[in-house]
């Protein structure tokens, strides 16, 4: 049996590893010209860590990595609203708080395909399920048999457009700058947010004296006047932001910023389909203010792996597949949206209680939370 992975993302590739694993024979298709290391800073919660132990890799990403102290939030004057001690949950749930560069990650997932087919130039336009099997159809013209196809193509999709026509991708109504940059002099061993009414800025440090920002504005969708931003304007919009934020932004080259909108995905209530299934963004894009997009992607392949483990059947194994993922998928995907809503806020009276509530909330309910997203049912 044959099986195709439609994308060579971090969903598709950690995939592959799990059905390599099982002795599946896998070929991966990806779109990108290359395997190219590519992308900023990356935030993995414990819940991942667990996905790539269960696969018996994640020493080898740890290694690429660091662990950090906890995660702040800052009002724009500096003063602390809500703080996590990653040491805490790291002791509860397992190693949390950890940051890669997207491109090590990338790295070292590829490190442990040798053995598979990786093919790239190779868009996928359509899939017929007509015949038995799966006949994909490249934007070059080609097609490929495959007797069953995973889908990991990320949230614009052409599978999942196709099966799903009304599934299109939504914006999260506001734009976001990143940089992967030199450290200019900065010491603190955390992750940080500031939420002000200019927007957000947040800054992770990252292995080899490297530090990882971003900045996000609300705005209309595909707004000109946000793709024509720079760095210089982009500090004067955050000028009265507190330290360390303007010394991100300084040592920024313009060749260094990245620019997109931010979008998801409405939750949708199948991903198995006759012979395909969709995972990762292209079964369930989310907004990036919970940091479990690459999270519930590892998942993924995790629980794929568990149910094939059991019965090798795929049809079989995707739809108990579907089964545990729609809850906790479409769970993530709404609080996440939330969530990045709240924290673009602009009333300044929202801003105040929001502020208010986030420094006193009592632990339990905050731990609560954090053991929803970080319990897993493999």
């Amino acid at each position: 049996m044959t099986i195709g992975i439609i994308g060579g993302g971090i969903g598709g590739l950690t995939t592959a590893i799990a059905l390599h694993q099982l002795k599946f024979k896998v070929e991966v298709f990806e779109s990108a010209a290359a395997f190219a290391p590519v992308g900023a800073g990356l935030a993995l919660a414990a819940n991942a860590i667990k996905a790539f132990k269960k696969l018996g890799i994640a020493d080898d990403i740890i290694a690429r990595g660091q662990c950090l102290d906890g995660f702040h939030i800052f009002d724009e004057q500096g003063r602390l609203i809500n703080c996590t001690d990653s040491r805490a949950m790291s002791a509860k749930y397992g190693l949390d708080n950890f940051v890669i560069h997207r491109a090590s990650l990338h790295e070292a997932l590829l490190a442990h395909l040798s053995e598979v087919p990786l093919h790239v130039n190779k868009r996928v336009v359509s899939a017929d399920t007509s015949s038995q099997g799966v006949t994909l159809t490249f934007q070059d013209g080609s097609t490929r048999q495959m007797d069953y196809v995973l889908v990991a193509d990320g949230i614009h999709s052409a599978v999942r457009q196709q099966l799903l026509p009304a599934s299109t991708p939504r914006y999260a109504g506001y734009t976001c700058w990143r940089a992967v940059i030199e450290n200019p002099g900065l010491t603190a061993h955390y992750a940080s947010e500031t939420w002000g009414p200019a927007g957000r800025v947040g800054w992770t440090p990252l292995q080899d004296n490297k530090i990882y920002w971003f900045a996000c504005i609300n705005a209309p969708q595909n707004d000109p006047a946000m793709k024509a931003m720079t760095i210089e304007d982009l500090r004067q919009h955050f000028s009265h932001y507190h330290a360390p934020l303007p010394a991100l932004f300084n040592a920024t080259q313009p060749e260094q910023l990245l620019w997109h909108d931010l979008y998801d995905l409405a939750p949708i209530n199948k991903y198995a389909f006759q012979n395909l299934l969709l995972i990762g963004d292209a079964a369930h894009a989310t907004t990036p203010n919970m940091g479990q997009g690459a999270c519930q992607a590892i998942e993924d392949a995790a629980v794929l792996a568990d149910e094939l483990s059991l019965d090798r059947d795929l049809n079989a194994a995707a739809k108990r597949f579907e089964k545990r993922r729609l809850a906790r998928t479409h769970w993530i995907t709404n609080q996440s949206r939330l969530l990045g809503n709240v924290a673009q806020a602009t009333n300044p009276l929202f801003i105040k209680a929001r502020n208010f509530a986030l420094k006193h909330m009592p632990k339990a309910i905050n731990d609560r939370q954090l053991e929803k997203v970080y319990s897993v049912d493999f």
